[in-house]
């Protein structure tokens, strides 16, 4: 597993941690402590989704450059 992937993996399931934490502290009504976790915690799933967006978008340039070369490769021979 790449080191990218494993940051996004720690950060998703830190973010996910941090939401139900939150709403645990809503069920006790502690307002302040809600809001702080909530906002990390939304920052944390932020950054998650943008790396596996990022990822995602990489591994599809990869494809494309990967199918020109086929393409060149067959009109070559």
């Amino acid at each position: 597993m790449s080191g990218e992937r494993r940051v996004i993996l720690w950060s998703l399931w830190i973010g996910v941690g941090l939401i139900v934490l939150a709403v645990l502290a809503r069920t006790l009504d502690l307002i302040p402590v809600t809001v702080i976790v909530g906002l990390l915690g939304l920052l944390a799933l932020g950054f998650a989704g943008y790396g596996a967006l990022d990822e995602a978008a990489e591994r599809g340039s990869l494809r494309r450059r990967a199918a020109k070369v086929q393409r060149e490769r067959e009109q070559g021979n």
